[in-house]
């Protein structure tokens, strides 16, 4: 079962950030390791109040909801699970979770959060999305259906389950560009990939020529168009929280 909307996760598990509520003191505050403590904690401790930074989304309709969600709340940023449009006015940024782009499509629609969510990124709200939330985030989807809606945000062309069934799929280290600390260990799964992008767009990350990279070789699987961000991969099933902390740092910046 999915968290509740005034809920994050957290490595922990997952905590109401209201179940006490005092007026002055009604929030979250960022833990030793940039995860959440309730107010009793943080005032105690001295650590500063997350209210004072940025506000950041998760699409909770389907999908890897819970672990983006805990790999933000990393990051010192408030976490907000979005279900209704009124949710989405006052964030600072917003990520689209791995799962199963069509059946994200239709509940945008039914849920009347696909417009909403266009319209915020085409004004600038920066943007992350994975796997699923990468096809949602491109100008044109190959081998999607007919009546699936794109977001749009990155002026590419992916093409949906390119690395195969789910049994086909796989994980590789990669060179990042924008993240330090050495290659980053990328897991895929039913995975699309880029194929073409405009130039506006900066290409991330390739699949190196290796032995299990097959035909995956050299095929584009992150990118950045200006304040959004997508990958092909899933970087919140790994506990490596570098590509979370790059996009943060892109809503701060934004």
């Amino acid at each position: 079962m999915l968290p509740t909307a005034d809920t994050v996760g957290t490595p922990a598990g997952v905590h109401n950030l209201t179940r006490r509520r005092k007026p002055e003191l009604a929030t979250a505050y960022a833990g030793p390791t940039g995860g959440l403590l309730n107010w009793e904690e943080g005032v105690r401790e001295g650590r500063p109040p997350l209210s004072t930074q940025p506000l950041v989304g998760v699409l909770a309709l389907q999908g890897d909801v819970r672990e983006h969600a805990a790999a933000l709340a990393e990051c010192d940023v408030r976490v907000q699970l979005v279900r209704r449009p009124e949710e989405i006015a006052a964030l600072d940024g917003i990520v689209l979770p791995g799962g199963e782009s069509t059946t994200m499509s239709r509940l945008l629609e039914t849920f009347e959060l696909l417009e909403p969510l266009r319209a915020r990124i085409a004004a600038g709200l920066p943007a992350y999305g994975s796997c699923a939330g990468m096809i949602m985030l491109a100008a044109k989807v190959l081998d999607g259906r007919p009546d699936q809606h794109q977001l749009g945000g990155i002026d590419m062309i992916v093409r949906r389950n390119a690395f195969g069934r789910q049994v086909d799929s796989f994980e590789e280290d990669l060179d990042f560009t924008g993240v330090d600390g050495g290659p980053l260990h990328a897991v895929f799964i039913r995975a699309p990939w880029v194929e073409s992008v405009s130039p506006e767009v900066e290409v991330l990350a390739t699949v190196p020529d290796t032995p299990t990279a097959g035909a995956a070789a050299g095929r584009i699987v992150a990118v950045r168009q200006q304040s959004v961000l997508a990958t092909a991969f899933h970087p919140e099933l790994t506990g490596d929280g570098r590509v979370h902390r790059l996009f943060t740092q892109m809503v701060r910046a934004s």
